[in-house]
């Protein structure tokens, strides 16, 4: 059985406002050298084998993708498994921005009583508005 939307929605909500600015360091795995301006590497003659029990990986951290997350400020802590992260801060929606397709908040009706999306303070950017009864 799943927990309420109610539930799941403010667990989500909670995650995505303390989500972590991140940039990817590390190197790709990439077998296709088409773009590589190095010779590929030759193997070493008497190398063990990658996948040999005398190979060390315990002491290597495995990254799933080949790169790992590390925080936009080097001064924050590393996002964990479960958190939300993004890499490029969110296109402003206040004002009119034709090339993404962004009307813009002007000349929109809000509800001066609201304090949800369709308020006032929200909707107008805190550059102040005008009321009007109707």
């Amino acid at each position: 059985r799943l927990p309420p939307f109610r539930v799941v929605g403010d667990l989500l909500k909670d995650r995505f406002d303390g989500a972590s600015h991140v940039a990817a360091s590390g190197h790709h795995r990439n077998n296709n050298n088409a773009h590589s301006n190095r010779p590929p590497k030759k193997p070493k003659e008497n190398a063990v084998a990658g996948n040999s029990i005398h190979s060390k990986r315990e002491n290597r951290k495995k990254h799933k993708y080949g790169f790992q997350l590390k925080p936009f400020n080097p001064e924050h802590k590393p996002p964990g498994v479960k958190d939300l992260v993004y890499y490029e801060m969110s296109p402003g929606f206040c004002e009119r921005n034709t090339k993404l397709g962004i009307q813009g908040t002007h000349g929109r009706l809000c509800n001066d009583t609201s304090m949800g999306v369709d308020g006032c303070d929200i909707m107008c950017c805190g550059r102040g508005y005008r009321t009007q009864e109707v």
